[in-house]
């Protein structure tokens, strides 16, 4: 057996960036940005008003002090004048500073009497004006690779940019395989059980930004396996689920080995996950997962996420983990990486009672993994742990 680090580290050496696409930017949220995006106008494009109130041609103002309001602008209505020694103009939140502005007077801070404003007593002190670029330049870039959220789309709207270069999204094919399984809606026979794995899976690798290809369950025949192989070509990633142990109808390992695989590793100090494999198929980069659904759910966050990554772009790194301390104590470790389903709150983490493989009512009650290295000792609720957020 091989450590989590050392598997991970095998499969990153079989995956490179895929090619790029450019997109509309409607659609490039969640998207994973594959070149550098450059302003091509400044924001705010002019010089703006932070503030309703009247816009004075000094910085320095003073209780009594009078301006005579010559004109207003408004936002998207710039005042085309120049404001001179003594006068003023309205201005909104948004418009465009005429030129001779230097700052502008609350409204709040003055009294008006006719087409003549009078400074108040305490006025604020605030000059409430934006100057042209303060967010960004024209010609200031975004780098690459980052993933697009929401407010990047935002941003890249402001910077005037309609079309946005993206990594192209992996294409995943999914093998779910074994005679036990049939798909959701089915009648499933007296020894069969429902395929949810790869639906689990499927819904995993689309939030994190590739594009599912869920094929036939293969059943335990080498001709089965092999038709369904025939159907992941053009794949970016193969990822089978169960038939990677060692019994007499676990046949993944063995029909991948005639059709030419190049194993990088079999069994992972994990659990759950030990029966896990990957190695490259026909020029595919291909991991198999263990059937069991916990071991496969858990399998998928700690080895197909960040293969995805790796894939958009991204730096191949594991997920990140943070320190959290314990809300309840647990026991010792023994000699493989635990990864344990837990629930994190503002008391701390619970490593859920029971750990059982098999349990998806227990993972999908989680909301992270806690992380216990081989031969951990007890820890107590004085201790922290890493944790990574499912």
């Amino acid at each position: 057996m091989i450590s989590v680090d050392e598997a991970l580290g095998h499969i990153f050496d079989r995956l490179s960036p895929l090619d790029a696409e450019a997109v509309p930017l409607r659609e490039a949220a969640g998207r994973v940005l594959a070149a550098p995006l450059t302003a091509t106008r400044s924001q705010p494009p002019f010089a703006a008003s932070i503030m309703d109130g009247y816009g004075v041609p000094t910085a320095d103002i003073a209780p009594g002090d009078r301006f005579t309001v010559i004109g207003e602008a408004a936002a998207g209505g710039a005042f085309e004048g120049e404001v001179g020694p003594g006068l003023a103009v309205r201005i909104f939140t948004g418009a465009p500073v005429p030129d001779g502005v230097k700052r502008v007077v609350i409204q709040e801070d003055v009294a008006r009497d006719g087409d003549t404003i009078i400074v108040k007593p305490g006025a604020d002190s605030q000059i409430y004006i934006r100057p042209l670029g303060a967010d960004f330049k024209a010609g200031e870039s975004i780098d690459a690779p980052q993933r697009i959220t929401p407010a990047h789309v935002a941003l890249f709207a402001a910077m005037n940019v309609p079309v946005v270069v993206v990594a192209r999204r992996p294409v995943v094919a999914l093998i779910a395989t074994g005679n036990e399984l049939v798909m959701p809606g089915e009648e499933p026979g007296p020894d069969q059980i429902i395929a949810s794995n790869t639906f689990g899976l499927a819904a995993m690798i689309e939030a994190a930004g590739g594009i599912p290809r869920v094929l036939p369950i293969a059943r335990d025949t080498e001709a089965s396996l092999n038709a369904v192989l025939d159907l992941a070509r053009g794949a970016d990633l193969i990822v089978t689920v169960g038939g990677a142990s060692v019994g007499d109808h676990d046949l993944v390992g063995q029909v991948a080995a005639t059709r030419g695989l190049d194993r990088a590793f079999y069994k992972v100090a994990m659990r759950p996950g030990k029966p896990l494999m990957s190695g490259t198929l026909d020029g595919t980069p291909m991991i198999g997962l263990p059937g069991n659904p916990v071991s496969s759910m858990v399998c998928g966050h700690i080895f197909i996420r960040p293969a995805l990554d790796a894939l958009l772009g991204l730096p191949a790194q594991p997920l990140p983990r943070r320190r959290v301390a314990l809300a309840a104590p647990l026991g010792a470790n023994g000699p493989r990486e635990h990864y344990m389903r837990a629930t994190v709150t503002a008391d701390g983490a619970t490593a859920h009672e029971r750990q059982d493989s098999a349990l998806l009512t227990v993972l999908a009650s989680a909301n992270a993994l806690i992380v216990r290295p081989p031969q951990d000792p007890p820890r107590g609720t004085d201790d922290t742990v890493d944790v990574i957020d499912i």
